[in-house]
């Protein structure tokens, strides 16, 4: 008899969502209110400060000692962070998503579980409408091109531990930062690299994951609870949130993730 996993849990995933401590109280504190709550045992919060506020009330915060800033440098360190600690956890998939977006854990696990068990799975909606090309640094200062696809990191994507175990001579310890700086590209793009071309693995591309780069009022308000990950942010200078009417009014919640909650989960405490 071939050895058969249990059926995929939400548990089963390692859920890191990247921030800075200047968007604690924020971003991050949105987070928390709402989807985190209902996942808090297997998300993991990375950070560049300590927080006693969040860690008190019983969530995994990470701080690394990676810089506070939005550099390739900052964000490469983060995403190598992430990568360890996944790697020394017993989950059967690392996602990854930003601190602006909100995480749907039933769409999420609904997705993952569709894939086999053992697959080599790298998951997530490009932003762009093309491969990227980026110029590898090669020995002697040669460069070449390459091109790859990417998913966003900021729509979330997911990878399977069988690919991740893949990544480890590209991605573990110091090596994901030097491998970014050979693409001279973010964090993101270095998954991409990685996997499609160190490994020759395609990404998978999923409509589910959304980030603010994209038009969020195309989104119609009857697939929203069925999306994996949504965003809110500024896009064209204004406002860019999915397009849903509940009872919070846009001033009380711009970003909508008050509102998705309450559809998802209407006992919430504070839902009306």
């Amino acid at each position: 008899m071939p050895h058969t996993q249990p059926a995929l849990k939400l548990t089963d995933v390692f859920i890191a969502v990247k921030t800075t401590g200047r968007f604690h109280g924020t971003r991050l504190g949105l987070l928390l209110d709402t989807w985190i709550a209902k996942t808090k045992e297997h998300t993991f919060i990375f950070t560049d400060r300590e927080d006693e506020d969040v860690s008190s009330r019983g969530f995994k915060v990470v701080v690394t000692a990676c810089p506070s800033d939005h550099s390739h440098q900052a964000l490469s360190c983060k995403m190598s962070a992430e990568y360890d600690h996944f790697m020394a956890s017993d989950k059967r998939w690392l996602c990854h998503v930003d601190d602006d977006n909100y995480v749907n854990p039933g769409a999420l696990l609904s997705l993952l579980a569709a894939f086999p068990t053992h697959g080599d799975v790298y998951v997530g909606k490009p932003s762009l409408d093309h491969p990227i090309t980026a110029h590898e640094l090669l020995e002697g200062n040669q460069t070449r091109e390459v091109r790859f696809w990417f998913a966003t990191g900021g729509a979330g994507f997911c990878v399977s531990r069988q690919l991740a175990e893949k990544m480890t001579p590209w991605a573990s310890g110091q090596r994901f930062e030097q491998t970014s700086s050979v693409i001279r590209l973010p964090d993101d793009c270095t998954v991409g690299f990685i996997v499609e071309r160190r490994l020759g693995v395609p990404l998978v591309h999923c409509p589910l994951f959304h980030s603010h780069l994209e038009n969020l009022l195309l989104l119609s308000p009857s697939n929203i609870p069925l999306q994996v990950t949504l965003g809110y942010g500024l896009f064209e200078n204004r406002m860019n949130s999915v397009d849903l009417k509940g009872s919070f009014s846009l001033e009380e919640d711009p970003s909508r993730f008050r509102t998705i909650h309450c559809l998802l989960y209407p006992l919430t405490s504070w839902c009306p």
